[in-house]
């Protein structure tokens, strides 16, 4: 199940557990894919909840966010709200998620080896479609990943995603043109930042790190392409469905995307450094760092 209109298709592999095997073809396939752009999608990889964690499956358990986040580093659960004994099962339920994920990565991605570094698991159980949000913030526009809090350094942002909608209903993605389109669309836009700003923004606590140059422009791509009215609704996009029980993984910081619906989402998040990659040149930051002509990250 292709999707050829674009550069950077949805690309289907089949496996039905989380300690899949997978040849060495197929091994490369999906590293080749994955840093080429593309969304490997599985259809029939579902993360199933034990009878006791179904009671999860209302949106009543978020705290006032628009998730629930769990940190498999200190087990730290926030966003969520309920008696103590439940928050203890639902921490359960995520952490059990982060390691089937992450052992799927290991099995799906041996060329990463260590390298593959595990951060936040989030449960979405709340419906995307017709939530109030500001425009920069809205997800429903299309959109790389970058964080005004959250500085990356340039590493790269791989996420698991995983439906796991009770009633059957998709995930409903709108998946864009290829990154090095996306950045030569904008790259007359993006702005330098102001002196001294990302140095404040540090020493005041409002970033968890420097935000190199790298983590400047990325969130210049985020803001502008989201804002740019015109290229969301007139660039090349196509949609597509993620069903109930299927699981998807890409580069969020590179593949351009946009939710239109959807309720019920698992989702891991993982760091891998530039230079893990099979093809670095292939990268955000390489990219990016071209098309400025300067170096964006400090080594």
């Amino acid at each position: 199940m292709d999707i050829s209109s674009l550069d950077h298709p949805v690309i289907q592999f089949e496996a039905d557990r989380w300690d899949a095997e997978f040849s060495k073809e197929i091994q490369e396939k999906a590293i080749e894919s994955l840093e080429n752009g593309s969304v490997l999608f599985f259809p029939r990889l579902n993360f199933s909840l034990l009878p006791e964690e179904t009671k999860f499956l209302e949106p009543s358990w978020v705290s006032g966010a628009k998730n629930i986040s769990y940190d498999p580093r200190n087990a730290s659960l926030k966003g969520a709200e309920g008696k103590t004994e439940d928050l203890k099962l639902l921490s359960g339920m995520l952490k059990r998620y982060a390691q089937k994920t992450k052992e799927f990565l290991h099995l799906l991605f041996p060329f990463y080896g260590s390298s593959l570094r595990i951060a936040r698991t989030s449960f979405r159980p709340v419906e995307i479609s017709g939530r109030p949000t500001s425009p920069r913030k809205d997800d429903t526009r299309l959109h790389v990943d970058a964080f005004p809090s959250s500085p990356t350094g340039g590493e790269r942002i791989l996420r698991v995603f995983s439906n796991i909608n009770p009633s059957g209903k998709p995930r409903s993605w709108r998946i864009g043109e290829p990154f090095p389109q996306y950045l030569k669309h904008l790259l007359p836009q993006l702005e330098s930042p102001t002196p001294g700003k990302r140095f404040l923004l540090y020493v005041l606590g409002i970033t968890k790190g420097y935000r190199s140059l790298y983590d400047h422009f990325m969130l210049e791509l985020h803001d502008k392409g989201k804002l740019d009215l015109q290229y969301q609704k007139n660039s090349p996009q196509v949609a597509f469905d993620f069903p109930a029980g299927s699981t998807w993984i890409v580069f969020t910081d590179q593949v351009l995307h946009a939710v239109d619906k959807g309720q019920f989402l698992l989702e891991q998040t993982f760091h891998i450094k530039i230079e893990a990659l099979k093809h670095p040149e292939k990268s955000p930051l390489k990219l990016l760092e071209a098309a400025l002509n300067k170096k964006l990250v400090s080594v």
